[in-house]
Formats: structure tokens, sequence, C-alpha cells
């Protein structure tokens, strides 16, 4: 099963140097296309991760 770009089309780098859509770092999104299965599970848990910071008013990276 592969795991689908988490990308929601608001391509947008913030101050923080995260995608404003999908709270990646540009690194991420640059290896997407390249990474494993295992890889891009890792990288959406930490999505998962900055998202709930975020909401909590702390630093997302």
């Amino acid at each position: 099963m592969e795991s689908a770009s988490p990308c929601i089309g608001t391509c947008r780098i913030d101050a923080n140097g995260l995608c404003a859509g999908c709270a990646r770092t540009l690194d991420e999104i640059a290896r997407w296309g390249g990474m494993d299965i295992d890889a891009r599970r890792r990288v959406l848990a930490r999505l998962r991760e900055r998202r709930a910071a975020i909401d909590c008013g702390g630093s997302a990276r």
C-alpha cells in the first residue's frame, strides 16, 4: 500500500520553513517521490505532531 502525498494544493512555505498546506519541510516535499513506504509513514507521523503543536500554539518545527 502506497502512502498518498499529504499535499492539499496550498503550497506556501511559512516563516517556520513549513508548507502552510501540508506542514512538510521543503526537504520532505522534495524527497517524497523517492521515499519508501516506511519513510513516508515517519513523515506523516511528524506531520501529526507538527499540526498538534500548531493547534496548541507551540512551535511546529
